[in-house]
This record gives C-alpha cells, sequence and structure tokens, in this order.
C-alpha cells in the first residue's frame, strides 16, 4: 500500500509506503523506537525477532528509503481473534501525520487480520499520544474502546514505570 500525503508548508508530495518488515529492518527499527525517546526500548534481538517471524502482523512505513514508521503487533495464541499490538512508532519528523492511524489500518487489513474482531493494546496513564491515536480508530471504525487495568506499575522491577492500561477496540 503506498500513501502519498502533501505537505502544505513546503507544496512538496511525499510518498509513504506500507510493508511487511525483514529481518534485516531489525537494527533500523530499533534505531527509531530508540529515537522516539518515549517507547520502552527492548533489546535489538526482540525486534529482529518481531520482523522475522512476526512480520505478517508488523508493519513498517517508509519515505526515501527511511524507517519512519513501524508497528509490532502478534496474535495471542489464546485469544484467535484478536491482534495485540506491542509498539507503535512513528519518526518525529512525520508526527502530526496520521502516520500512526495508517499503520494500525495498513495492519487490519491484511490477510493475516481478516478473521481479527478485536485489537488490543497496553498504554501507560501518560502517553496521551498513544490513548488518542487508540480512541481514534475505534471512533473511525465506529466501535467501543473500552479501558480496563492489565499491569500494576509494582510489577514492573525498575522504579518509576507507569502502570499499563489495556485498549480494547472492537468489535470490528
Amino acid at each position: 500500500m503506498t500513501i502519498k500525503i502533501s505537505e502544505s508548508k513546503s507544496d512538496t508530495t511525499t510518498t509513504i509506503c506500507f510493508r511487511e518488515p525483514t529481518k534485516e529492518d531489525g537494527a533500523k527499527v530499533w534505531e527509531l523506537i530508540k529515537s522516539t525517546g518515549n517507547l520502552d526500548l527492548n533489546s535489538a534481538y526482540s525486534y529482529l525477532m518481531f520482523c522475522e517471524f512476526f512480520s505478517d502482523t508488523c508493519v513498517i512505513a517508509e519515505e526515501n528509503d527511511q524507517i519512519v514508521g513501524f508497528v509490532s503487533a502478534f496474535r495471542p495464541p489464546p485469544s484467535s481473534d484478536v491482534v495485540f499490538v506491542w509498539q507503535v512508532a512513528v519518526h518525529e519528523s512525520q508526527r502530526g501525520k496520521g502516520i500512526g492511524k495508517k499503520l494500525l489500518k495498513e495492519l487490519l487489513n491484511r490477510k493475516s487480520c481478516e478473521n481479527v474482531h478485536y485489537l488490543e493494546a497496553t498504554v501507560t496513564p501518560s502517553n496521551i499520544a498513544s490513548q488518542s491515536l487508540f480512541k481514534g480508530l475505534a471512533k473511525d471504525r465506529d466501535c467501543a474502546c473500552e479501558v480496563s487495568a492489565c499491569f500494576e506499575a509494582e510489577l514492573f522491577p525498575e522504579t518509576g514505570h507507569e502502570a499499563e492500561e489495556t485498549y480494547r477496540i472492537g468489535p470490528f
């Protein structure tokens, strides 16, 4: 899927391409996550694993051969009608352009998600951007967005990690 985004500031047209990742993208995805400054940075190995073994439920957004967005997701084994979104990352240069929502829509339109009726993700109470992203997706899909407790702050080994709440969007 290719989407053209027009930027009115400079009257230029930018082409953003959405595609499945490959293992060769893992290091660049790790760099993207690191650059956001607000997402939990996991090991480079974890991003290699997602790009290699979960490519059918992960999406890369690319502009001029540069990764500018990434969504990692998987289908939890006990919940065959759910896709769980682990992280949504958008490069600082692309924020405010709807890339995050387009990444999620690309994911939900994949054959691997044809039997998905719910999208779930966990979000911290201070992550207003992610809360808006998931609530906006629910609104666009004309379905509910239920928020419930998931991981309490005291479960995390590092001091200062916020609780994570589950956002459940659907049914589609």
